[in-house]
């Protein structure tokens, strides 16, 4: 099955020529890509392919990162150098249908190194954590490959001119911008950064070769609202008219605030007041754009409602969602699933349960309704705990930033019934830790009841159920 290469040197050069032909610098030399899974009846696992192996070089080339890789996989025949974990390494040439893919995944999504933020905004999240804890919770992350891949945020003020023949070249689009503001000195005064004043000439740029992005606003007050905020979003709808618009939809935020900011930033958090002066000015400003481009465009993430203390928008208004993973329309979308999936409740329960689950006390009001829902079942009682966070600093705090260490003090003293409820965007993704570095077996350890995760709104209803729908 595995040929020995000729020359397994000639990768490293391969890769250095393909730099130059792209007008880049050279740089170091991407690390393999390290399988990490193989699915099962893929041409990966007919390859032999194991978690470990080291993909080399495809045809030649040694790929960048996983879009490099999807590109290059796409033909229809293949000579990929793979190292084994012993360090051997071997040569497979295959052939296949343009639209096959290997089936493996990989540890990592880049294999050159993060692109990691050049600015300095005093309200970035990751400088207001505490030391100590995980190396990845301090990356900042300002890499287009990652906004391409996975809708991370970027502010394009280190793309070099390789990035944006890039960008234009394999087309990667849409990308996920942190705007902030469109007044050029405002923005580069935001950003502690004079590239970042740019912006408008960048997305001139997008809508000349018609690529796209989505946008966001972290709305700090006094800083870049009213005003600002209305020039902002109205020069961001510019671009978003025609057959092929640049910005696609526009997301406001409320700045997050932790209490291990650094001292003397001149940050205010968003309070009552502020949230209903936002929804008051962006509102008028969506049926602006729905009369002018066909859709609402700037969209107010659930949190500002929450914070005022006002219901959420229907669901219509949101549309179809382009922000949902911004925390548009989540907490909406995620009570629209829970109606579905309390649509067909059983009248009993076989057997009595008494559950709690686990939510942000900013969510928690919002969600008493469908836990009212599932108590009229008879034999059922869910108790809804909202915790506020005292690992952050914040009494109001979305569910995805519960730390173990909130849960601990939260949870303490209380009756949890039989089983502690636990929604899984609480730990970080594919790994059963909390931003604390809390590990989830040490949560279970230390409260009297099993934890059970839920990852949505089925899960939960087949949580308190015992009964799981089938698909029809």
């Amino acid at each position: 099955m595995w040929n020995e290469p000729s020359a397994g040197i000639a990768v490293a050069a391969d890769a250095q020529a393909q730099q130059a032909q792209a007008g880049e610098a050279p740089s170091r030399l991407p690390q393999p890509a390290v399988v990490a899974t193989v699915e099962p009846g893929s041409i990966g696992e007919e390859l032999g392919f194991q978690p470990g192996d080291r993909l080399l070089s495809i045809n030649g080339q040694r790929p960048r990162d996983l879009i490099d890789l999807q590109l290059l996989v796409g033909d229809e025949e293949l000579v990929l150098v793979v190292e084994d974990p012993d360090g051997s390494q071997h040569t497979i040439e295959l052939e296949k249908d343009p639209d096959q893919t290997l089936g493996l995944g990989f540890t990592e999504a880049l294999f050159d190194g993060l692109k990691q933020c050049n600015n300095a905004c005093p309200f970035c999240f990751i400088d207001q954590q505490p030391p100590g804890r995980r190396r990845s919770l301090y990356l900042k992350d300002d890499d287009y490959r990652l906004s391409f891949l996975y809708g991370s945020y970027l502010t394009l003020t280190n793309l070099t001119e390789a990035d944006w023949r890039r960008i234009e070249q394999q087309r990667l689009s849409p990308l996920y911008v942190s705007v902030h503001a469109t007044d050029p000195e405002l923005r580069s005064r935001l950003l502690v950064n004079p590239r970042a004043g740019l912006l408008l000439d960048q997305l001139a740029w997008f809508s000349e070769r018609d690529l796209q992005i989505h946008a966001q606003v972290v709305v700090c007050p006094g800083l870049n609202e009213g005003e600002a905020l209305e020039r902002t979003l109205t020069e961001l709808a510019r671009f978003a008219g025609g057959e092929w618009p640049a910005v696609l939809s526009a997301a406001v935020v409320p700045v997050g605030l932790t209490r291990f900011r650094p001292a003397g930033d001149a940050l205010v958090p968003v309070d009552r007041d502020c949230a209903r002066r936002v929804i008051a000015q962006v509102e008028p400003l969506q049926e602006r754009f729905r009369r002018q481009l066909g859709s609402r465009f700037a969209w107010l993430s659930d949190e500002w409602y929450l914070l005022a203390g006002l219901p959420l928008p229907p669901r219509y208004r949101y549309e179809d969602l382009p922000q949902q993973e911004n925390g548009v329309g989540s907490i909406r979308a995620f009570l629209e699933s829970l109606d579905q999936a309390t649509a067909s409740l059983p009248a009993r329960l076989r057997r009595p349960r008494r559950l709690s689950w686990v939510v942000g006390a900013l969510v928690a009001e919002a969600l008493q309704p469908v836990v009212e829902r599932l108590n009229r079942v008879e034999g059922l009682e869910l108790v809804l705990h909202g915790l506020p966070s005292p690992y952050w600093g914040q009494e109001q705090v979305v569910t995805g930033l519960l730390t173990g260490s909130d849960l601990l003090s939260g949870l303490a003293g209380r009756d949890l019934g039989e089983r502690l409820l636990l929604p899984a965007v609480m730990l970080r993704q594919g790994e059963p830790v909390f931003l604390d570095d809390l590990r989830l077996d040490d949560l279970e350890a230390r409260l009297p009841v099993p934890v059970e995760l839920v990852h949505g709104a089925a899960d939960l209803v087949a949580a308190c159920t015992g009964v799981t729908r089938q698909d029809p």
